[in-house]
């Protein structure tokens, strides 16, 4: 057992996003049971790759509470173009099956954390870290 793991105790597994397309997009978000984050990116968008640890970290961090999805917006175009995705990265709230607010552009996980407890979540606070 490392320093940080008896300082700390054991870490939480890892969540992974769930991979949304334009097949699965209507299942897996707008009628999952759960309030969604999309996570819509591009292939070649540095940003977006800034914006990964941050929404592994959500996924991790919200597990069962709140369903964490990406989609990559070159491989699922009609689905970007149908929400009006214009630029990458772009991350979606979805509550009920309906779009409750919008960030486009990178953001620090305190920001999106406070968006998922404030219009998911109802106010719940939510502990851990964050940035």
């Amino acid at each position: 057992m490392g320093l940080f793991s008896k300082l700390f105790g054991p870490r939480a597994p890892r969540v992974q996003p769930t991979h949304v397309t334009d097949a699965n997009f209507g299942a897996e978000v707008l009628r999952s049971d759960l309030p969604v984050v999309v996570d819509v990116w591009g292939p070649g968008c540095g940003p977006c790759q800034m914006m990964e640890p941050i929404i592994m970290d959500l996924a991790t961090a919200y597990a069962g509470r709140v369903k964490v999805a990406e989609l990559n917006a070159a491989e699922a175009a009609r689905t970007a173009a149908r929400h009006g995705v214009m630029g990458t990265p772009t991350v979606i709230f979805f509550k009920k099956g309906r779009e409750v607010e919008r960030v486009t552009g990178f953001v620090g996980a305190r920001y999106l954390r406070e968006i998922v407890d404030s219009e998911l979540l109802g106010g719940a606070a939510e502990t851990g870290t964050g940035s």
